[in-house]
């Protein structure tokens, strides 16, 4: 097995590319691995933080006629870009979803979806076999129960593919605080969506800008 580590083993905003696939009303009807609410959200906050680092992000859905259209609360991050609605249910044998993808010139390929499963773990094994160094943002993606999506993720680690989760990944982008055209941005996408780690982000902003006192507080 080939391990990945070292600095160069890091995801890159320069090389990612993010593909979104298949988050739609059918398959979230029967998500039982995670909350649905977690899932849109962690989702959302993917694509946000795709989108504030210049990361292409492809989306992509199953037969939406019948599966249904995106998650909106995905697609208003892009507002006017196609979704490509395949009918294999292997991502990656779908030719045009994969030649937007390697028109990007990029090679670290980041992938959600519902089903892990399914559609996450078809096109993250053949991508991988393929070359492509890949990662798995697993908690932007879920199975129809917790073992489905455990089982999945262990099937796909023991064939070389990275696992994250959304706020590892928009971390592991920003990588330095002094890149600061970033961080109005990050710091945005954790407050929406980080939960008690945006909150915590908006109090120590509040300490930054408050004036120390002069005199002792009785």
């Amino acid at each position: 097995m080939t391990f990945r580590n070292g600095l160069a083993s890091l995801l890159r905003p320069e090389d990612s590319v993010v593909v979104l696939i298949d988050h739609q009303p059918f398959q979230l009807t029967n998500l039982n691995s995670h909350d649905p609410q977690m899932v849109i959200n962690n989702t959302v906050a993917l694509a946000k933080a795709a989108k504030a680092f210049d990361v292409p992000v492809i989306l992509t859905s199953v037969i939406a006629a019948q599966g249904g259209l995106l998650f909106p609360q995905i697609t208003d991050v892009f507002p006017g870009q196609e979704v490509i609605d395949r009918t294999f249910v292997n991502t990656w044998e779908d030719q045009k979803v994969v030649d937007v993808v390697k028109a990007t010139g990029r090679k670290q390929l980041i992938i959600a979806g519902l089903w892990t499963e399914v559609c996450v773990a078809m096109p993250a094994i053949q991508a991988i076999g393929e070359g492509w160094d890949t990662t798995v943002v697993t908690d932007a993606s879920g199975g129809i129960s917790v073992e489905a999506h455990q089982v999945a993720i262990q099937r796909m680690i023991a064939a070389g593919v990275n696992m994250m989760t959304w706020l590892a990944v928009m971390a592991e982008w920003q990588r330095d605080w002094a890149r600061t055209e970033t961080v109005p941005a990050v710091g945005e996408v954790l407050k929406q969506h980080a939960g008690a780690t945006g909150i915590a982000f908006l109090w120590e902003q509040q300490l930054l800008n408050t004036p120390v006192p002069t005199k002792a507080v009785r």
